[in-house]
């Protein structure tokens, strides 16, 4: 994957996006398999998307928890999870209580540079719902092992242009990996940062990693994502932890890790973000 390091370390020009082999879920049935995918609206400063992988907490990318105007990490009360959003309804809507990016991940870094492509693959944030979600309807998504070259994959997300239904991408492949970044043929948009990538197994789908940026590999635009093998685990933990600390009145403010910078978006492609 050395090509896919080199231009992630001298980007001039974003990518272009490309659309491949999306299709809208658009019938209550086809997308009802998908629920635990939803919308995360940023305030009034956009969306991203994100994943239910427990009754209250919501996996999506660390960059996506942070106000790219001010640099500043969003108040979690700010941030509404609509799971299964579809035509202006959703299966379940929740505001956040508390957010949590990886602490391995800085805002603010030159997009392009090699400190930028080194911290991607600790892109990815938790955010804990005020109240859980419970019903039959929508269930967690299971997550998996690390992605290999040549799986085949799912990425179910929202994006620029197509904010009021989900899509998929169901024929997506590993290129291959370089430390923690997974780079995919598939292509994505602004609005996809936080997608779940989905691996299908004997025992159903589950969530193998999550859309953290767009690249260019030889005049061919790809997605990088970020594993949750390895990281997950932990940043679970942690925020059990810190919920179990705060104190009933402060459970609505955001948790955020040491060593993070100002800044904002990461996701390197042309226009409005996040």
């Amino acid at each position: 994957m050395r090509g896919v390091l080199v231009w992630l370390a001298l980007l001039a020009q974003p990518a272009l996006g490309w659309d491949g082999n999306l299709r809208p879920l658009e019938t209550g049935v086809v997308a009802g398999r998908w629920a635990a995918v939803g919308r995360i609206d940023l305030g009034s400063r956009g969306f991203c998307s994100g994943t239910l992988i427990a009754p209250d907490v919501v996996l999506t990318a660390a960059h996506c928890l942070f106000d790219k105007a001010t640099g500043e990490p969003y108040r979690a009360s700010e941030l509404t999870f609509l799971a299964g959003w579809r035509d202006g309804r959703a299966e379940a809507d929740r505001a956040g209580a508390m957010i949590l990016p990886h602490p391995g991940y800085r805002p603010g870094l030159e997009e392009g540079s090699m400190a930028h492509r080194d911290q991607i693959g600790s892109d990815l944030g938790l955010i804990k719902l005020g109240e859980p979600i419970l019903l039959p309807s929508i269930t967690p998504a299971a997550t998996g092992s690390f992605p290999r070259g040549g799986d085949r994959v799912e990425i179910v997300s929202y994006a620029r242009d197509r904010s009021e239904a989900a899509s998929m991408q169901d024929a997506c492949a590993v290129l291959g990996t370089e430390g923690r970044m997974v780079v995919l043929d598939c292509v994505t948009d602004f609005g996809a940062s936080g997608a779940p990538v989905f691996r299908d197994t004997a025992y159903g789908s589950e969530l193998v990693s999550v859309i953290s940026a767009g690249a260019e590999v030889n005049g061919r635009p790809v997605t990088i994502a970020v594993p949750v093998e390895g990281l997950l685990d932990d940043l679970m933990a942690e925020l059990d932890r810190a919920w179990r600390a705060a104190a009933p009145g402060a459970r609505r403010a955001s948790v955020q890790s040491g060593g993070m910078g100002a800044g904002g978006a990461k996701f390197l492609k042309a226009g409005e973000g996040p």
